[in-house]
């Protein structure tokens, strides 16, 4: 019996076998193969089982041709640059060292004059211990350490009246002898200028709420311009501007007050662009402003300063600082 059983087996057990040595004969499937070859530490690629099956596509990247892409320049603040006729290397070297220790701890922005910035200072007199102040940049000037840029703001409530008011009831009050309050719907706005150390140790904060260029390089003449051009909220959100792109160039010219003015800005040294001479200036004026131009100092060529290689010594000097 045991022996008919053992006879009974042996075609199952070899057709088994044959069964085995086909199956290896036969190709895997894709997935089989793949998950057999990728091991269990490699990753599987999911996706759709067939090639036919819908891909979404890429998301499209969309580049606005029209505006003009920024170049890739490298901002240098001024007041790295030492002075012309400076024969004291040692001294703008340190002064440098220093000033570039301090903007590892205080983020110092690119603005140029005409941004709007807002400045967080440190006040022991305060009632939180800080003080802000947001306002035009209408200058910056000094080199190293001593390198300083002003703010600008016409604020509301601040400053006393004018020498003289005319009041229709009252006749010519003095401003001596009379206040604010008293003064009904007068506007006594008052512009405030504020001129901070760029590189002291109070400043806590430095934000640019509008970055851009004027047509002048100084913006002092505001100081004799309508109070609208210089007037700001407080609570001016910042602008956001998109880093690749350059910096925009307002093209604003200002209305100025009728004369006297604290300088002659229509006499051609100056070399304002930003003022619109012809709504309060005559012909004649404008004439005898034009007597006192040198045109012959736009060929001088003694007065160019050619600074590039001195910028790229500094911009090593930068580099190294960063690597440091």
């Amino acid at each position: 019996m045991a022996a008919s059983m053992a006879r009974v087996g042996r075609p199952a057990a070899g057709l088994g076998g044959s069964f085995r040595a086909a199956r290896a004969l036969l190709p895997a499937p894709s997935s089989v193969a793949c998950g057999a070859l990728a091991g269990p530490g490699c990753r599987r690629v999911t996706g759709p089982s067939h090639p036919g099956a819908f891909q979404p596509p890429p998301k499209p990247v969309i580049v606005d041709k029209r505006r003009a892409q920024r170049s890739e320049s490298r901002f240098l603040s001024p007041e790295f640059i030492p002075p012309r006729g400076r024969t004291n290397p040692l001294k703008f070297q340190i002064e440098r060292k220093d000033m570039l220790e301090r903007r590892k701890i205080l983020h110092i922005p690119e603005f140029y004059v005409g941004s709007i910035l807002r400045v967080t200072t440190a006040d022991p007199y305060a009632s939180g211990k800080t003080n802000q102040f947001l306002g035009i940049c209408i200058q910056r000037s000094g080199t190293g350490l001593g390198a300083t840029f002003t703010l600008r703001n016409t604020i509301e409530g601040q400053g006393t009246p004018p020498l003289e008011v005319v009041f229709p009831n009252h006749g010519k009050i003095k401003g001596g002898d009379v206040t604010v309050e008293q003064c009904g719907d007068i506007d006594f706005r008052s512009s405030v200028e504020i001129c901070f150390e760029l590189y002291n140790p109070r400043i806590q904060e430095i934000q640019v709420v509008k970055l851009e260029r004027r047509l002048d390089d100084s913006l002092l003449y505001l100081r004799d311009a309508l109070p609208e051009y210089s007037t700001f909220d407080m609570n001016m959100k910042p602008v956001a501007q998109e880093p690749s792109q350059e910096v925009p160039v307002n093209q604003l010219k200002v209305k100025m007050k009728p004369k006297p003015w604290s300088k002659r800005w229509e006499r051609p040294k100056f070399n304002i662009k930003g003022i619109r001479f012809d709504l309060c200036l005559t012909e004649e004026q404008m004439k005898e402003a034009q007597e006192w131009s040198q045109p012959w100092l736009e060929f001088d060529m003694m007065r160019e300063h050619d600074t590039s290689k001195m910028e790229a010594a500094i911009w090593n000097e930068v580099e190294a600082s960063k690597n440091s």
